[in-house]
């Protein structure tokens, strides 16, 4: 027997590790009930491609999945451009993308298409959309540009024209539903509302710092406000940090009024600011003053408006190039989405679509 007998001693011996236990598995935040609560919560939603059967669910109900965009009369907008196989078009307002995917397989084989978006967090975003789709930098590049820039962009790229010009001038779904960007009158978030973020003032540092004049004004131009002057008093020089204590604060200045006309008042408000935020009627008026001449000769237009303020300056720039001789036509009256589309995607609701042709000279 050996000097340590039939065991070794406890120096010798292998030492029991303790099992140590595997980390707790983390799953993301899920909502309580059948429908989310809040923005973060959507997850599914947000993730189309993997849970496409409860975005299906979601377009069934006639709503539009969290985070996503449905584009709006796609069939009514290719027939008034008419998209040719080889022909250069712009899309103006890239967004989500749904309008130029439809433009662009009518325009292969060897048509182009330019994408251009001020928004820098969606835009690449829809780009890895466009070369997922398979169309690659010979068929769209995408720009980051306001569509006022149209012209530059046409001239770096080295092209004197095109053929087809298309403009959505809504607010896309991604930055509806995101409270982070601020245009949502329902969800909590920062008052800012820009389209890029890093540039110009917050809607926050619009209302801090101007006069009840000057707001009434916006609110009157902009939106179409009958109580403009009430509400300019009561959120003129204020400090309002988030959405919905604005939201709250409108609510609050009009306690007589009913509940519906109440939020269309706020929806009003929020509307207006977003619009002086990003210049939009500024950007607009250049837009419409540049397109006849970034159009070749034969080349069709078509505008998509949300409200009275964006119809009446497209409607008044096609009538004018038309008696110029500068559109040989245009629309005779706004197209505006079937009953089956508006009951299927209510954000179409006030939509107006209005188109115009170049002249052939």
């Amino acid at each position: 027997m050996g000097q340590y007998g039939d065991e070794m001693s406890d120096e010798l011996a292998p030492q029991s590790v303790p099992e140590v236990p595997p980390p707790p598995h983390r799953r993301r935040t899920r909502y309580s009930g059948r429908n989310p609560r809040r923005f973060e919560e959507k997850y599914k939603e947000r993730d189309p491609q993997r849970y496409a059967e409860t975005v299906a669910k979601v377009v069934a109900s006639g709503k539009t999945p969290a985070g996503t965009h449905r584009p709006i009369m796609v069939a009514e907008i290719l027939t008034a451009l008419a998209p040719q196989p080889g022909e250069i078009a712009v899309d103006c307002t890239l967004g989500y993308g749904g309008h130029t995917l439809a433009v662009l397989a009518r325009l292969q084989p060897g048509g182009r298409l330019l994408g251009l978006d001020a928004d820098p967090i969606e835009l690449p975003k829809t780009e890895a959309r466009m070369r997922a789709a398979g169309f690659g930098p010979e068929a769209f590049t995408a720009h980051r540009s306001n569509f006022a820039g149209l012209p530059q962009i046409l001239t770096t790229v080295g092209l004197g024209g095109a053929d087809l010009i298309l403009a959505d001038l809504g607010v896309s779904s991604m930055q509806i539903d995101d409270p982070a960007r601020g245009f949502s009158v329902k969800l909590a978030g920062p008052l800012d509302m820009r389209m890029n973020p890093a540039r110009g003032q917050s809607a926050a540092a619009l209302l801090e710092k101007i006069r009840p004049p000057a707001l009434a004004q916006i609110l009157r131009e902009n939106a179409d406000e009958p109580l403009a002057e009430v509400l300019a008093a009561v959120l003129a020089g204020k400090n309002f940090v988030t959405t919905t204590a604005l939201a709250d604060a409108i609510r609050f200045a009009l306690p007589r009024q009913q509940r519906e006309a109440t939020e269309l008042t706020v929806r009003r408000v929020f509307q207006a600011l977003r619009i002086a935020v990003n210049d939009e009627f500024g950007a607009l008026d250049t837009l419409l003053r540049h397109v006849p001449t970034c159009l070749n000769p034969g080349g069709r237009v078509a505008l998509l408006t949300f409200h009275s303020g964006e119809d009446r300056r497209v409607k008044k720039a096609f009538a004018a190039g038309q008696r110029a001789g500068l559109f040989v036509e245009i629309a005779d009256e706004v197209v505006r989405p079937t009953a089956a589309e508006r009951n299927a995607n209510p954000r179409s609701t006030a939509a107006k679509l209005r188109w115009a042709r170049r002249a052939a000279g």
